[in-house]
């Protein structure tokens, strides 16, 4: 018993391709007698041939993997690609440390922690590169003398 021509005519009907044509098992012997375009659109609302669901790419794995990476994990020798360059860029680190650093010096600056001159002279040494992160950079501040506010040091 041959079907082949009444998938396809259903296929043509539901608008999806000739594989995802689904038959009612039970129904197999009235859906090879059909003949007619009219018969298999009765079929179809009868439900003995439905479209199957278009089959998508599961996205479960990816999303497992996407919250492992974000606790830190998988970033293991086997997993790196580039240079350590490349996948956190010297740049990018300066500008990290020194916007930190002018940022702590600029609030400093207006709450009158540290006067105009100092500010001056502790932003040219940050820009020289004197101070690794704010904690060092507080630390030389309190080594000068210059008072820092009480949780601070």
């Amino acid at each position: 018993m041959q079907i082949t021509n009444q998938k396809r005519l259903a296929a043509r009907l539901l608008g999806c391709g000739v594989n995802r044509v689904w038959i009612h098992p039970s129904f197999v012997d009235q859906v090879a007698a059909a003949v007619q375009t009219d018969d298999i659109r009765e079929f179809i609302e009868e439900g003995w041939i439905k479209a199957k669901p278009v089959k998508g790419t599961s996205r479960v794995r990816a999303r497992a993997r996407l919250e492992q990476k974000r606790k830190g994990r998988r970033k293991g020798q086997g997993t790196r690609a580039g240079t350590s360059n490349a996948r956190n860029p010297r740049k990018n680190r300066w500008m990290r440390t020194i916007r930190s650093q002018r940022r702590t010096l600029k609030g400093m600056r207006e709450d009158t922690t540290i006067s105009p001159a100092q500010y001056r002279r502790y932003y040219l040494k940050a820009k020289g590169g004197s101070y690794r992160s704010i904690a060092h950079m507080r630390s030389q501040m309190v080594l000068e003398g210059v008072e820092l506010s009480g949780g601070d040091q």
